[in-house]
């Protein structure tokens, strides 16, 4: 035991009806403690409940309690959960050590059904199980925005070099119209000069020249009103032309939006029942597990004393009498005299039974997950598709309301250029020919002022045109630049995502080669992962997906090493290689920093000499480490370690 552990307080853990354990205490000094000896048919519901202590759901409520408990001491804090059986289904309530459990569960608590080690059971991708404690969702949301923010910039820049190709036709025509507003302004000039020159001095002629000059300001007023419609109509019409997109894009993306096939009610219903039936399982496979273990440690001499059969066989001296007697024991729960062959048969077939039984826990949790999956993307989709409809409805009647404002303002305009072309019809039909040149020349300053009227006003809307293009050119560069920026940062976020997962499947090599070296295999070279990228079917069409996978190393007798898959694994060569893969994943997530606990379970596919190995080695990564152990596999460990016997 390291100088840290002895600094450490003890642990103080009591558990009320859990799994199938009626009520315990038990103190865990730091370092190692092993779960062994006389009773200990309960070291796995001990194990789970110290899990469900420390923040873990995975554990089950005794089947005779609706109500359970677990009590955590050290450190000076309390740590306490509550287990409750409602309506059929166990609620977990209280203040455990960890907000959030989920590395601890794959990397810490290390019991039979850990999903790390059942993923390298079941052959699976392991990159789920590797990338879930390290926070790449959100590297993918900065790349997802950074893109979005890219091609927004793509948009603005293709609009600019289309801005750039109009610039010359915009400069020209503004040119023309300057040279037509100067060629105006000198015919004004000279018509007011000739009209300084006259002196006309009639009452008739200041008379007609008011009429003249009132019906020019008629025609003005007129075509001030005009051009006011026809900027309106404008807006309304790029209102309209963007609903119109909007409207279209809305229904494509609901064509490709396919109506997911069932209801989130109806999975909702069958996951319910799953979970039931999964409940069922935990307390059926608890249940075995004791009866098991119980009856293992009595066939094994660990518990009470199994007194052969007829004392008075064993004092004869009749040795076909005293071989006949040596195998044949008095059963502990129904008194008659069986073989121990047959109590041997009979545990053997539990435990096909209880293998059958967690093999069908799996086969439903497998099935939730699919299930839970498929709930949450049909309610996205549905989500998606509801917002889609609210939004294409609100659209159409926008559209619709548009369009009843542009042939509103379509007949204003129609209605005004008629008064226009009128009120210029009537400017234009007073009758000067009987009175003086000055009056002509009146009319003749008026329409002159009216059309460099015009002219000054299409020069201004030019100018602004011109202008906010030319700004928005003097943009592109900063524009490009920010592009690049852009660009570089998704490489530099993809780059990261890539790194990162190199660096995670480098180090979980890295340390199950460490581990591996531990227990000394020598059929077993090397365990690794290879990560790759594969073509996968998303629904109708193919894409890419990152896989991990695991390849295993084999050496023969004469020394030569080859390359083999999971799937040639025997049985127990899979139960040792996902208890690698885990014990990997907790030093390469470094999971020690974040629960002071590891718990191990289920360890008899490895003899006691290399448990001890790997049991010692781990010491000095955590502050606690609980392992349930068989009483001959605990021996080869140091006595120095913490045994903990009599859970009731």
């Amino acid at each position: 035991m390291t100088n840290t552990q002895v600094s450490k307080p003890r642990a103080h853990v009591h558990v009320r009806n859990i799994g199938g354990i009626d009520e315990t205490d038990v103190t865990l000094s730091p370092g190692i403690s092993i779960l062994t000896g006389r009773n200990a048919t309960n070291r796995t519901s001990f194990l789970q409940a110290l899990m469900t202590g420390l923040g873990s759901t995975r554990s089950s409520l005794k089947a005779d309690a609706d109500e359970g408990s677990v009590t955590i001491e050290f450190n000076g804090d309390t740590y306490t959960r509550t287990l409750s059986r409602e309506n059929g289904r166990v609620t977990f309530s209280g203040d455990p050590y960890l907000e959030d459990p989920a590395v601890a569960d794959l990397f810490a608590f290390l019991l039979e059904n850990n999903e790390a080690r059942r993923a390298v059971a079941r052959g699976e991708n392991l990159r789920d199980v590797i990338m879930r404690p390290i926070d790449t969702d959100r590297i993918e949301a900065d790349i997802a925005a950074c893109r979005r923010e890219r091609d927004d910039l793509e948009s603005k820049i293709e609009r600019l070099e289309t801005l750039e190709q109009e610039l010359p036709d915009l400069e020209a025509k503004r040119k023309n119209k300057r040279d037509e507003l100067a060629s105006a302004k000198e015919q004004l000039k000279t018509v007011r000069a000739q009209l300084a020159e006259l002196d006309t001095g009639a009452e008739e002629s200041r008379t007609r020249k008011q009429e003249l000059e009132e019906a020019f300001q008629d025609v003005r007023d007129a075509r001030a009103e005009l051009e006011q419609f026809e900027f309106d109509l404008e807006t309304e019409q790029s209102t309209l032309a963007q609903l119109k997109n909007e409207r279209d894009e809305l229904s494509e993306a609901l064509a490709d939006t396919d109506t997911p096939d069932g209801s989130p009610d109806e999975l909702a219903q069958q996951i319910d029942h799953l979970r039931q039936r999964k409940e069922s399982l935990d307390e059926t496979i608890s249940q075995l597990g004791s009866i098991i273990e119980f009856n293992k440690e009595m066939t094994e001499g660990a518990g009470v004393t199994i007194d052969s059969v007829g004392s008075d066989v064993t004092d004869t001296d009749d040795p076909t009498a005293a071989l006949v007697a040596e195998d044949a024991i008095t059963c502990w729960t129904c008194g008659s005299d069986v073989q121990s062959t047959q109590i041997e048969s009979t545990l053997e077939q539990l435990r096909d039974l209880r293998a059958d039984k967690l093999a069908d826990r799996n086969d439903i949790q497998a099935e939730i997950d699919d299930l839970t999956s498929r709930q949450s993307q049909i309610q996205a989709t549905l989500r998606e598709r509801e917002q889609m409809q609210r939004r294409l409805s609100t659209v159409k009647s926008e559209i619709e309301s548009t369009q009843d404002r542009i042939d509103n303002l379509a007949s204003q305009i129609t209605e005004k250029e008629s008064e226009v072309a009128a009120l210029e019809q009537t400017a234009e039909s007073i009758d000067t020919a009987d009175h003086d040149e000055a009056l002509e020349l009146h009319r003749e300053a008026n329409s002159l002022d009216l059309r460099i009227d015009r002219i000054t006003e299409t020069l201004s809307s030019l100018d602004t045109e011109i202008s906010e293009r030319e700004t928005a050119l003097t943009e592109r560069e900063s524009l490009m630049a920010k592009h690049d920026e852009l660009s570089d940062r998704l490489v530099e976020l993809r780059t990261r995502v890539d790194q990162i997962e190199a660096t995670a499947v480098e180090s979980f090599n890295d340390h199950m080669e460490t581990v591996l070296a531990l227990l000394e295999y020598e059929n077993l070279e090397r365990i690794w992962i290879e990560r790759r990228d594969k073509q996968v079917r998303d629904g109708r069409r193919k894409v890419t997906q990152t896989v991990f996978e695991l390849h295993i190393v084999r050496q023969t007798a004469d020394g030569t090493a080859y390359q083999d898959t999971s799937d040639h694994l025997s049985e127990s060569e899979r139960e040792v290689t996902g208890l690698v893969f885990a014990l990997a994943g907790y030093l390469a997530h470094e999971v020690h920093k974040e629960v002071p606990f590891i718990l191990l379970d289920s360890l008899e596919a490895i003899d006691s000499d290399r448990i001890a190995r790997v049991i010692e080695y781990f010491e000095e990564y955590t502050d606690y480490l609980i392992a349930a152990l068989l009483p001959a596999d605990a021996d080869p460990l140091s006595a120095d370690h913490t045994l903990i016997e009599g859970l009731e």
